[in-house]
């Protein structure tokens, strides 16, 4: 017998309760083991292959990207000023945008035997998502910071020296760390000489402020080297590329009969600097001397063929520069995922 207070649902009561507290709980959480678990994590933003293995003869080799940019003051920042229309009507006639010019950063690492070089160290750890991402990267590929024996300096400018230091410590504590004397010469000097650069004066005092901390904390380590040396048994040999500061320094690596010319910040762009070596960046110290640099190089690796790596080049910054009518031409290098 049903008792008084008892009373069975209908159907459509059932539902409705049961909808009612379906939704209470999706909105609460319930009394599931959910209620206490944790949020997930955001997902980190989708990123694309950004570790390229390769060789250099019997050398293994990797080009890393360290940040996908973009310099928003575009042919502002190309000199000389009048040949901006010519350099747009470049840039169209090989399909870039004409708004903005792209910051590619490569890191170069070499492993010569038990020995591991980083060339230059990018931006290094910090805010931004779309840059710093070389720890991340050494990780990927089995490389702890420690294991980093040696580390060259091209120039002293924040995407090159930012990523070899992290507040008073070096990142890579076991690596001596090369430059070139005129380099650290010219950002401990009292007064850095920026009179001949096109680039914005406002910055230049934390700049110079920056290098000088950086230079600081990597003192202990610091080997000062000269063009024409060579390290590690010979693979590596320092070359002098100055304009784009006064101690910029390119790096060739050497494994049998094959080469690679690491030419640092000789180019910024990829198809405006070959056309014309003429046109330079505002962020060249001394302008002209970057122009005989650069012509004087492309004059070369358009004759020898030499392979070449370029740290502001679409990554992974492999090509070979060839004679085009009266200037020259990036030949970018075909991927290959195996080598």
């Amino acid at each position: 017998m049903s008792s008084p207070h008892l009373v069975s649902p209908t159907r459509r009561q059932f539902l409705t309760t049961s909808a009612t507290a379906l939704a209470a709980t999706a909105l609460t959480g319930g009394l599931s083991a959910a209620e206490t678990k944790p949020a997930a994590p955001a997902a980190k933003p989708p990123r694309n292959a950004f570790a390229y293995r390769f060789a250099i003869g019997d050398l293994e080799a990797w080009s890393i990207s360290d940040g996908n940019l973009a310099l928003k003051e575009g042919l502002g920042l190309m000199w000389p000023e009048g040949d901006r229309p010519a350099m747009k009507a470049d840039m169209v006639a090989h399909g870039e945008r004409t708004d903005l010019l792209p910051l590619y950063v490569n890191i170069l690492v070499v492993k010569v035997g038990n020995e591991v070089a980083l060339f230059d160290g990018g931006f290094g750890p910090g805010k931004n998502p779309n840059s710093g991402w070389v720890g991340e990267s050494l990780a990927a590929i089995g490389l702890a910071p420690e294991k980093v024996t040696h580390a060259f300096l091209s120039h002293a400018h924040a995407d090159h020296i930012g990523g070899f230091v992290t507040g008073n410590r070096m990142i890579f504590p076991n690596a001596a760390f090369h430059c070139l004397k005129a380099e650290l010469d010219f950002w401990r000097s009292p007064e850095p000489d920026f009179s001949k650069s096109k680039r914005a004066k406002g910055p230049l005092p934390g700049m110079i402020k920056d290098a000088r901390e950086k230079f600081d904390v990597l003192q202990p380590n610091l080997q000062l080297v000269k063009p024409g040396d060579g390290l590690l048994g010979g693979a590596i040999q320092v070359v002098a590329g100055p304009g784009h500061t006064a101690g910029h320094a390119l790096f060739r690596v050497r494994s049998g009969q094959e080469s690679l010319m690491h030419f640092m910040d000789v180019a910024h762009h990829h198809t405006l600097m070959f056309t014309d070596p003429g046109w330079g960046i505002a962020f060249d110290h001394e302008p002209e001397l970057a122009i005989d640099t650069r012509k004087k190089l492309f004059a070369e690796l358009s004759t020898t063929h030499e392979r070449a790596y370029g740290f502001h080049l679409p990554w992974p910054g492999l090509g070979r520069v060839a004679k085009a009518g009266p200037g020259y031409a990036w030949q970018g290098e075909r991927w290959s995922w195996g080598i």
